[in-house]
């Protein structure tokens, strides 16, 4: 079984993406590169979620690791 959440992601770290876009992983992020754009979905196998506070109580507080620019 995949974690989406605790998997650490990177291309550059050798990890294969998907053919095409993972269903599991919802994405509206136009601007990352492993969005895929035709269905709103991530093309990773798996994501890595982090926080860029001490203390984190929103949705908002919270970040998606592994994404890259186009």
């Amino acid at each position: 079984m995949k974690s989406l959440l605790c998997a650490r992601l990177s291309v550059r770290e050798g990890l294969i993406m998907n053919a095409g876009a993972n269903q599991t992983i919802r994405c509206t992020v136009n601007q990352c590169k492993y969005h895929e754009q035709a269905k709103n979905l991530c093309s990773l196998d798996a994501i890595t979620v982090g926080t860029h506070e001490a203390n984190p109580t929103q949705e908002q507080c919270t970040d998606c690791l592994s994404f890259e620019v186009k």
